[in-house]
């Protein structure tokens, strides 16, 4: 008798994971060419990566830590992150789940050298990228420090003048 409750906890995950990518896939359907690649490229993983957590079809799973990432190239309203929060979190209830406070990033179209190799030209691309989003973090982190630093030379003002902070 175990078995089939088991199964249907099995299905019933599944189904559950199949709405939210029903609804990622659908906002994905009604942009522009072009956003799978930029999708692909912001997760630093292939169009085929893409697809699987995508459709539906496939019972992989979105991981939480691309949802922020998929939101923001994507552009999801907040209508429709809402709706896919609230089914996200249906099929995974213990996986936190961050997309605020996380900073937004652009794509950009370089203009590189030709290497001569597709593998050398991907080493390169990977390697701009990577150092990018590197400078990308340092900057957000100084910006966040320059916050804080901000943040706390306020608060004993406001508390000398009898506010609760």
């Amino acid at each position: 008798m175990a078995e089939p409750e088991a199964k249907r906890g099995v299905e019933a995950r599944s189904d559950a994971v199949a709405a939210y990518k029903r609804i990622a896939q659908d906002v994905l359907d009604r942009r522009p060419s072009g956003t799978r690649q930029r999708l692909a490229d912001a997760l630093q993983r292939n169009r085929s990566f893409v697809t699987q957590i995508i459709n539906p079809a496939y019972g992989v799973p979105i991981p939480s830590r691309h949802v922020a990432t998929i939101f923001d190239v994507c552009r999801f309203s907040p209508a429709e992150r809402a709706a896919f929060l609230d089914a996200y979190r249906q099929a995974h209830p213990r996986s936190p789940v961050a997309v605020a406070g996380r900073p937004r990033t652009r794509h950009a179209h370089l203009m590189l050298p030709d290497f001569g190799s597709d593998a050398s030209n991907q080493a390169f691309d990977e390697l701009v990228q990577s150092f990018l989003l590197g400078v990308g973090r340092l900057a957000t982190a100084q910006v966040d420090e320059r916050r804080r630093a901000e943040d706390s030379q306020q608060r004993p003002d406001r508390k000398a003048e009898g506010d609760n902070p």
